[in-house]
């Protein structure tokens, strides 16, 4: 499958009414290899910086709060031991903090809270001075152990964080009943133990039913972009079949009737040049072109179906309102190629006619709308074989892949009229659809309309 078939405006046209407000410039670089995740602000990684810094905020406030405890309780406790466990703790905080800001080393540094904390309680007892005296309040790490057991959620998996939010609060509750812990009441040691491991399962629960959800977001949005992946793939691969088709008929069966009819030296001449010219295009078809967005100006695209129509020698141009609008290249090359078909059909099929144009002229969507009209014979499109390739590759299809819409008018004995508009434009309210393969199919009492929509056969004749 090559590069030149998953063009961005294509993808615009056709993908994004399937998956909604898609933005194809998210998955432009890797668009067949890995796609590039739009920004999600609900996801993973982001939610844990959410949490960890929540935490964070709440550990910095508490410490602070706890500062003049921990100053005033001093006096009982062994200088040695106890400032360098009041120490570790603070600077474990203050790098953990740190760590959230920049956005590396969190779980590490909260599990060494955690531990910290863990191990300042259990070795509580052993740096009181007297450890008979009775503590007049509260140990001073009573304040951060709800900051203990969020970081113990934020660092270990959730079996281990819930042991921790458990393990922590009845520590304290040992702790609580030792008169270095105050001495108090077994009931107001278990209702500290209770209120403690509650705070902390809350804490617990909030962070890993956001982690849950996240998650299953994510595993959602990897679904959605490996099913956006493989639509475009499929768009891709028909956008190609579409091009191939209208090369074989515009170029290859062109040049094999052409062939086929020449009856003098000068008709061998023209086949062989015919030839020569589907030889290139057919090269050019195995190339691959770059997915930018280069734009060119309509007046460009006008001199080119000027000199077109020219050739012909048969068609009158008129331009209007196409001054300083542009489109882009990709799409002038689709717009150039389904206008030259449509004249190359009027000059082959539609027999003498006292009248062919060429209009081109803007739509008012900073697009263009180029007319293809002729006084022929007409014909009636119900009546065209289903393999043939003019009007439904080389016109319909090709303007549908770039986005715009392709009208084809006509009734025996009452001329052609095609309308070729980019981008697409709405489908007036008087149009009727019967809902199967021949939606966009409106039917007049003097003229059938094929919009690009249809799935309907072509031209009889090949047109």
């Amino acid at each position: 499958m090559s590069k030149r078939a998953a063009r961005p405006g294509a993808l615009v046209s056709t993908d994004t009414a399937a998956f909604g407000a898609v933005n194809p410039a998210d998955f432009q670089d890797d668009l067949f290899g890995r796609p590039r995740h739009p920004r999600n602000p609900i996801s993973h990684a982001q939610i844990e910086i959410v949490l960890s810094r929540s935490v964070a905020g709440v550990a910095v406030v508490f410490a602070l709060q706890t500062l003049p405890f921990m100053l005033g309780q001093l006096e009982s406790r062994k200088p040695g031991s106890a400032v360098p466990i009041g120490i570790a703790l603070g600077l474990s905080i203050l790098v953990f903090v740190v760590a959230t800001l920049v956005r590396r080393g969190i779980r590490t540094t909260a599990g060494i809270i955690a531990a910290v904390y863990l191990i300042a309680l259990i070795v509580w007892p052993l740096v009181m001075r007297d450890p008979t005296v009775v503590l007049d309040s509260k140990p001073w790490l009573w304040y951060l152990c709800t900051v203990a057991t969020s970081c113990a959620a934020i660092a270990f998996p959730l079996l281990w964080a819930i042991i921790y939010t458990v393990v922590t609060p009845v520590v304290f509750g040992l702790v609580r009943v030792l008169p270095s812990g105050g001495e108090a009441e077994n009931l107001l040691a278990a209702l500290d133990t209770c209120y403690a491991m509650l705070l902390g399962g809350v804490v617990l629960i909030i962070i890993y039913v956001l982690r849950d959800a996240t998650d299953k977001v994510d595993t959602a949005q990897s679904n959605a972009l490996a099913k956006y992946a493989v639509a475009v793939r499929h768009h891709a691969t028909e956008m190609e079949r579409v091009e191939v088709d209208s090369i074989v008929h515009d170029s290859v069966l062109a040049t094999l009737l052409s062939a086929a009819g020449v009856r003098n030296s000068k008709g061998a001449v023209l086949a062989a040049a015919m030839a020569r010219s589907a030889i290139i295009r057919l090269q050019e078809a195995n190339g691959e072109r770059t997915l930018d967005d280069a734009t060119t100006d309509v007046s460009r695209l006008v001199d080119r179906l000027r000199g077109a129509a020219l050739n012909t020698g048969a068609f009158t141009i008129t331009e209007r309102g196409v001054d300083g609008l542009s489109i882009p290249e990709f799409v002038a090359e689709a717009l150039y190629a389904a206008s030259v078909q449509a004249m190359v059909n009027s000059v082959q099929h539609a027999g003498p006619a006292q009248m062919r144009s060429l209009t081109i002229c803007g739509n008012g969507q900073s697009g263009c709308r180029i007319e293809i009209s002729d006084t022929g014979c007409g014909f009636d499109p119900t009546s065209v074989a289903s393999a043939r390739l003019g009007v439904r590759v080389s016109i319909r299809d090709r303007i549908a892949s770039v986005g715009g819409v392709a009208v084809v008018n006509s009734s025996p004995g009452q001329g052609t009229t095609v309308v070729i508009s980019w981008p697409r434009v709405e489908v007036s309210a008087d149009s009727e659809t019967d809902g199967g393969s021949d939606a966009g199919l409106r039917v007049a009492p003097a003229s059938v309309e094929y919009a690009v929509t249809s799935l309907d056969a072509d031209r009889a004749g090949d047109r």
